[in-house]
């Protein structure tokens, strides 16, 4: 088992692999990560689509999880603004409850 009690990777085509480290866990449909460099480079663009999905959704769910972690450890909104390059408001309207 992988971290987080997930399997590890599996690379036949269509399968699901499994991101883990020790705070977040996402599933990429049929994305052998391990493989992302070349898919990237793919001249099927599906592959590639497939591939910035998987990237993009990796990095909201680590942007998300930062931002609470810093919120949690007393940032302001304007210090994670400046840490993301963003405004204040802009990170107070994705991230502030």
């Amino acid at each position: 088992m992988g971290l987080a009690g997930r399997p590890p990777p599996r690379s036949p085509a269509g399968a699901s692999v499994w991101v883990d480290t020790r705070y977040l866990s996402v599933q990429t449909d049929g994305m052998d990560l391990t493989r992302l460099s070349s898919v990237l480079a793919a001249d099927d663009p599906a592959t590639g689509l497939r591939a910035v999905l998987a990237l993009r959704r990796l990095a909201e769910q680590v942007e998300a999880d930062q931002v609470a972690l810093a919120r949690r450890q007393g940032w302001s909104w304007q210090q994670l603004g400046d840490a993301l390059g963003i405004t204040r408001q802009s990170v107070h309207a994705k991230y502030g409850k």
